[in-house]
């Protein structure tokens, strides 16, 4: 073979090889985990409406609890002692808010990560969405960050820092761009100790960031399963009407920096965006708007509930408005009320329940059960009640 055909077959695909292998190489040394890369178009819009499964379980907010979030998975039946996908052909909705009040977001990120991969082999779906503490990391809002949340970026950033390096010794791979280019190197607001955190994040979040592009780019916002749609705070007539495909577009577009601005779509900003509202997840169940729910659900042709996370419920997860309002966030992260895990499952053959890790429920799983109801989802039961049916996998 002569140098020239050699140079046009072979070594042509050497600067790929390598730029992957780096790229395997810092994310083993960062996270533990080989997570060979097959980037998403960036134009590519996440799925919007998804086929009922047999089994579709429901998670709330994890807020860089790692350990917890690995609990929620496995009390589900859905990964092993080893963390690896063991739930077969389940359809798995995280419903936001990884970001913020912990210390291992980026762990939980390349989780969930290696999930998508892992149940897609075996004809399961991990679908991950944005909260509102995506979207405001994602602007540059870090109201919420913790110490060690910021220190795990930093280390992160060094990383990639030192894999760019490696790619820019490579001939024949385009110029790699600098992580920092326009990041101040202080924040007057801050304390000097958190400058390079805050730099590395706002590196990695802001729009066409390496990690909102290769992780929160790849979320919905608005996710039709079956006849549920899920979503973090909820969904208003108005914002159907805008359009669900319409929205999970235009988010994924201003996350790789399509859309310009530092600032989300008006629908994931203020106290009545898909993100924020609350009018479904008071834990006072007359506080909460059924009106405006079932003319929302009305508005979504064969759907019958809107499961959310956002508002932590201390009673666990449980329904209102004739369980057409589901609200699943338990506050289970360290960094918020650190409450037992729960999920929620919903099956074809046998309806709805809350899979709990409560001892309470381990040591006497029937003490305390509430007669089902003739209609509806039947085994869940309206925030008034502490007490709920469950099924145990401790």
């Amino acid at each position: 073979m002569s140098t020239r055909e050699n140079h046009n077959g072979i070594c042509k695909n050497v600067p790929n090889l390598i730029s992957s292998f780096v790229d395997a190489f810092v994310d083993y040394s960062f996270s533990g985990i080989f997570s060979p890369h097959h980037p998403t178009p960036l134009n590519d819009t996440p799925q919007t409406r998804f086929e009922k499964p047999d089994r579709l379980v429901a998670i709330g907010d994890l807020h860089g609890d790692l350990e917890k979030s690995k609990e929620a998975f496995r009390i589900a039946g859905l990964i092993d002692s080893s963390d690896r996908w063991t739930g077969g052909s389940t359809v798995v909705v995280q419903v936001g808010d990884v970001l913020d009040r912990g210390g291992d977001e980026l762990k939980i990120l390349f989780f969930l990560e290696r999930l998508k991969r892992e149940a897609e082999r075996e004809g399961g779906k991990v679908v991950t969405m944005n909260g509102n503490h995506e979207i405001m990391n994602v602007e540059g809002d870090f109201r919420f960050v913790t110490k060690e949340g910021l220190e795990e970026f930093r280390v992160w950033s060094d990383w990639y820092s030192l894999g760019n390096k490696m790619k820019s010794l490579c001939h024949g791979l385009d110029k790699v761009k600098d992580l920092y280019e326009g990041i101040p190197m202080s924040f007057p607001r801050a304390r000097e100790e958190c400058f390079e955190g805050m730099r590395a994040r706002i590196a990695a979040l802001r729009p066409e960031g390496p990690i909102a592009k290769r992780f929160l780019s790849k979320n919905q916002t608005v996710a039709v399963v079956g006849d549920s749609v899920f979503v973090h705070g909820g969904l208003l007539a108005e914002h159907v009407e805008y359009g669900l495909e319409r929205m999970n577009e235009e988010v994924t577009s201003w996350i790789n920096g399509f859309r310009g601005g530092r600032y989300a779509p008006g629908y994931c900003r203020g106290g009545n965006s898909v993100v924020w509202l609350r009018k479904f997840s008071d834990e006072r169940p007359h506080r909460c708007d059924c009106a405006a729910l079932e003319h929302a659900l009305s508005t979504i042709p064969g759907v019958k509930r809107m499961i959310m996370g956002h508002t932590i419920q201390e009673a666990g997860i449980n329904g209102v408005c004739g369980d057409k309002a589901i609200r699943i966030d338990v506050g289970m992260s360290k960094g918020c009320s650190d409450g037992l895990p729960e999920v929620l499952e919903i099956r074809k053959d046998s309806g709805v329940r809350i899979v709990t890790s409560n001892p309470l429920y381990k040591e006497n799983p029937n003490s305390q059960l509430v007669p089902e109801s003739k209609t509806g989802l039947g085994l869940l039961v309206p925030v008034e009640h502490v007490t709920k049916q469950v099924e145990v996998k401790a």
